[in-house]
């Protein structure tokens, strides 16, 4: 049978009792946990107000391939049997899209959650243990861990500690708070099973961005996406995201992002509206006993095999080469994929690191200043609407009978930015934007919100319209 990694809106189960069954008599007994029971009883009563039901809504589309038969995709990528007229975005009323769990990190409303729970959402709809309701806007998001920050408008709430998740170790005791099935206030128990979990390399699925999981046997069902792992002091230490499973429930096998990541990018999106990567600049593969025996590597056991070194990077820096094995960065062990990205996920341009190698059985230690994806240490902030540099307006109906069109926007005003880059005037009637036909300046908004929300490195706006005087253009808006 497929092995399935749910990402789609992960899991707890309802508050499970601990059972022994013995495989001889078929009965069931109660298996005491090795801990207080107050302690159990303790963590969940101060974390279960802590965590929220979150809700995304959206408008439906449907769309078929938006650039079939689109000249304007034909003038810039040429033919290829598109012969499918785009269906267009139909309007209704929003409606649920998705649920998940978010945990409250400040008492004026800041709540952390996974970017796949609110991915697409038009609206967010935020319930408190309490059954409070509130909207909610988003603040950021980074998809490369999965994390967001929103925020409600709603005083004195219930904030969970921030426990360090660098101090678990494998086989302590853990909660796991959220709302599966919509399920509310859902308490489950488990141990640390393990943690540095790289999930895309188990399930050869290709990456998934930065994975550095804490692995519990805490049961997690749809809806956990999101909420709370927490120690047994009530101290927050991960954020539940996925599971491993055959058919898409609760196997056995579950991951949270550790707080050491969740305090870096929330820190960030808060500070400077998007994260600060620091980068060491190297292409490597993990080392094991087949690479040891196949390349004669003398010295290392576990580590990071170097398969290449970015020019002006920290890796130069750092005399790094092809072929040596990183062993430890800043003091801590790196043996895995796992180990390294969370690492380097803690990290942001202009930190000094101190790296360990080794090179033909000799161990080697330097420093290195990390710096970002352009090489250097400067802030690099998110990307806004107002990028564009103009602004927009709806298309008069007396203009739209003029040209002979049913819809458009208009950009009204237009100053430095892409869109004079690219050529734009005042005045253009834009009808469609990668396909999909524009009515309102929201739409444009819209649009280019959820294109710099992909994953994609290129994200580009290729743009259909006419001027006021009749004369049809393409233009393609680079807004990466």
């Amino acid at each position: 049978m497929k092995k399935i990694w749910n990402f789609a809106l992960c899991a707890t189960a309802c508050a499970a009792a601990l059972f022994a069954v013995s495989m001889a008599s078929g009965s069931a007994s109660m298996v005491p946990p090795p801990a207080d029971q107050e302690a159990f009883v303790n963590a969940a009563e101060s974390t279960i107000n802590g965590v929220v039901s979150v809700k995304s809504f959206a408008t439906p589309r449907q769309m078929a391939n938006p650039y079939a038969a689109d000249p304007f995709f034909e003038f810039f990528f040429g033919g290829g049997g598109r012969s499918q007229q785009p269906q267009q975005p139909r309007e209704e009323g929003d409606r649920q899209i998705g649920l998940g769990s978010g945990v409250i990190i400040s008492e004026d409303g800041y709540i952390v959650t996974n970017n796949h729970v609110i991915a697409d959402a038009e609206r967010l709809e935020v319930t408190l243990n309490d059954n409070r309701n509130y909207d909610a806007v988003v603040i950021g998001t980074d998809p490369a861990t999965d994390l967001a920050l929103i925020k409600i408008e709603a005083p004195d709430l219930h904030v969970i500690p921030m426990g360090n998740s660098e101090d678990l170790r494998v086989g302590e005791w853990v909660l796991a708070v959220g709302n599966p099935f919509g399920f509310t206030s859902t308490v489950t128990s488990g141990i640390v099973s393990a943690k540095a979990r790289n999930i895309s390399s188990m399930s050869h699925q290709g990456s998934r961005g930065i994975e550095a999981y804490i692995q519990t046997d805490a049961a997690l069902n749809a809806g956990n996406s999101g909420g709370a792992l927490v120690n047994l002091k009530g101290e927050l230490v991960g954020i539940n995201t996925a599971i491993y499973s055959q058919t898409g429930n609760y196997a056995g096998c579950s991951f949270a992002i550790p707080t050491s990541i969740v305090n870096k990018v929330i820190g960030d999106i808060k500070d400077f509206g998007a994260v600060q990567r620091a980068m060491l600049g190297v292409t490597f593969e993990e080392l094991t006993p087949e690479l040891i025996k196949k390349e004669g590597i003398k010295g290392a056991n576990a580590g990071i095999v170097v398969r290449s070194v970015v020019d002006g990077s920290a890796a130069v820096e750092a005399g790094l080469e092809e072929g040596d094995v990183i062993t430890r960065i800043n003091g801590a062990p790196i043996a895995n994929t796992a180990q390294i990205q969370e690492a380097m996920a803690k990290c942001s341009p202009g930190d000094k690191v101190t790296v360990e190698y080794v090179r033909d059985g000799n161990t080697i230690t330097d420093t290195a200043v990390l710096r970002n994806s352009q090489g250097n240490t400067k802030i690099l902030k998110a990307a806004k609407f107002s990028d564009l540099g103009c602004s927009f307006d709806k298309v008069g109906a007396e203009a739209a009978k003029k040209l002979n069109i049913r819809h458009g926007v208009q950009v009204a005003e237009i100053g430095d930015g892409p869109m004079r880059k690219a050529g734009v005037k005042a005045g253009f009637i834009i009808t469609s934007i990668n396909g999909y036909r524009m009515t309102d300046p929201k739409d444009v908004e819209k649009l280019y919100n959820q294109i710099m929300k992909d994953e994609d490195e290129d994200k580009v706006l290729f743009i259909k319209g006419i001027y006021p005087d009749g004369g049809a253009n393409y233009y393609a808006v680079p807004i990466g």
